[in-house]
């Protein structure tokens, strides 16, 4: 982010003010970190980047709190889980609480109609992407 450091924040695209922020917020030099979807408003090749920052601070013995969403990246990403739903549903160890059982009472309806765009794609009859 050195090129833009003569920018003003409001003229940084929404991927490089997430970058600036969690930069920000690394300068602190703190053993917790608590951010919220950090992801947000940035390519995957940026995901990939803090994610691998991530796991270097973890190593490092930091503690990395991260407000996520996205349950397919969340199971790659994460080693422990918390479930809410207006109260804690589960907290854990991501292979007891990332089952059927915990992620709809956490989820509910919202859920069933993901996996049954999950169970479409798996069967073919949804396509990913168009074929060329």
């Amino acid at each position: 982010m050195l090129e833009f450091s003569n920018r003003q924040i409001s003229q940084l695209s929404g991927g490089q003010q997430q970058r600036v922020f969690i930069a920000r917020s690394l300068a602190q030099g703190a053993d917790l970190y608590i951010l919220d979807e950090p992801f947000v408003g940035v390519d995957a090749a940026t995901e990939e980047a803090i994610m691998q920052l991530f796991k270097k601070m973890q190593e490092e013995g930091k503690t990395v709190v991260v407000v996520h969403h996205d349950l397919q990246t969340a199971k790659l990403y994460f080693d422990w889980m918390v479930l809410l739903n207006t109260r804690l549903v589960a907290c854990g160890p991501k292979e007891e609480i990332f089952n059927d059982e915990l992620l709809q009472e956490a989820y509910g309806g919202k859920l069933n109609v993901l996996s049954k765009v999950g169970e479409l794609i798996k069967e073919k009859r949804f396509p990913i992407r168009e074929k060329k």
